[in-house]
């Protein structure tokens, strides 16, 4: 019997130290993978820079250059295989004439990664893609929907200059309400029609099924507590659409989506909402819940007088299902930016 409980403790022990080096083996595969990556970008920004003092040297003619870097594409994957097509070429001289300054990549970010954000010319939105995608994580993926989505210009126009410049040079910084509301939200990977026909319930549906997207378009600092979360007051039920909790504001994050236009009613209806939440959900270390009204569309109008007299932080913004012109936006930050520096002066 004794001879038993050995074995039975013999095998707890093993199985504790194959638990043990399976951790340290995947720590050692993760700073591999990661010292890899810095290394293939190192190396591709070297060979940029190789490029550059070729064309430096004399040899630089616009139809000659473009001779040599689709022979110098041929030849490299002649020789060492795949990796070289001519546009990765291209993209490696790029980077060394964005970034001349080694010491200015980030060491979190892959080849790939650079190779997207290479394609945005103005140094402001790079700059904060860039910050975006180190500190969350992102991978090329999310940078690519993100980049459609235009996140930099829809933040960038709720906020006034100089959180424009911040914006560029740190990424998003949430350190209040106003900080995670989004116009518009893009809920394009929903896959729902762009004019549609559909119940409120089934967006709600399309949401919660694609959570991860979800909460890329939410941004940073949102946890998921449920749909459709009741609130019995005085023997009659009320629901809200969907509930968060946002980790750095430290508050419940309530919405409420309507399909076509916010109604003032609406409005009324969150701050009603939000008061019970303040009194019967919030514990002590909590702050004010947030409440965001989210339709296909608004008038201003109505929204100012519904939202005036109301303390609790009430928001109203729109959703759409389909990704934003990029050209509309783009003039839009523009005047924006113009506005801002004339009335500065």
């Amino acid at each position: 019997m004794e001879q038993s409980h050995e074995i039975i403790d013999t095998n707890k022990e093993y199985e504790e130290l194959l638990l043990k080096v399976g951790t340290t083996l995947e720590k050692g595969r993760s700073r591999v993978a990661a010292a890899i990556k810095t290394i293939m970008v190192d190396t591709y920004w070297e060979i940029g820079r190789d490029i550059v003092e070729y064309e430096q040297d004399g040899h630089e003619k616009a139809e000659y250059g473009s001779e040599v870097l689709s022979r110098l594409s041929q030849d490299l994957t002649n020789r060492y295989g795949k990796g070289f097509s001519r546009s990765n070429v291209v993209y490696m001289r790029k980077l060394y004439n964005v970034y001349p300054n080694r010491q200015t990549l980030s060491d979190q970010l892959s080849f790939s990664h650079y190779v997207e954000l290479l394609k945005i010319e103005d140094p402001m939105e790079r700059s904060f893609y860039e910050k975006e995608c180190a500190s969350e994580g992102w991978g090329v993926r999310e940078l690519k929907r993100q980049m459609k989505s235009m996140l930099f210009h829809r933040i960038a126009l709720s906020s006034d200059k100089n959180e424009v410049m911040r914006l560029a040079q740190e990424g998003q910084i949430i350190e209040s309400a106003e900080d995670i509301i989004k116009e518009p939200y893009v809920f394009e990977f929903t896959g729902l029609p762009e004019l549609p026909v559909y119940k409120e319930g089934d967006l709600e549906d399309a949401l919660t099924n694609n959570l991860s997207q979800f909460f890329l378009e939410l941004g940073k600092g949102f946890t998921y507590v449920g749909r459709q979360q009741k609130m019995v007051i005085s023997g009659r039920t009320y629901k809200v659409d969907l509930v968060f909790y946002h980790r750095i504001l430290k508050c419940f994050v309530l919405i409420d989506l309507k399909r076509g236009e916010v109604q003032h009613e609406d409005i009324g209806q969150m701050n009603f909402y939000l008061n019970y939440y303040k009194e019967e959900m919030n514990t002590d270390g909590d702050s004010d819940p947030i409440g965001i009204v989210l339709g296909a569309y608004q008038d201003k109008l109505v929204v100012q007088y519904a939202l005036q007299g109301i303390s609790n932080q009430v928001f109203v913004s729109r959703y759409q299902l389909y990704l934003p012109e990029r050209e509309q936006l783009e003039a839009e930050f523009r005047r924006f930016m113009e506005d801002s520096e004339s009335n500065k002066e």
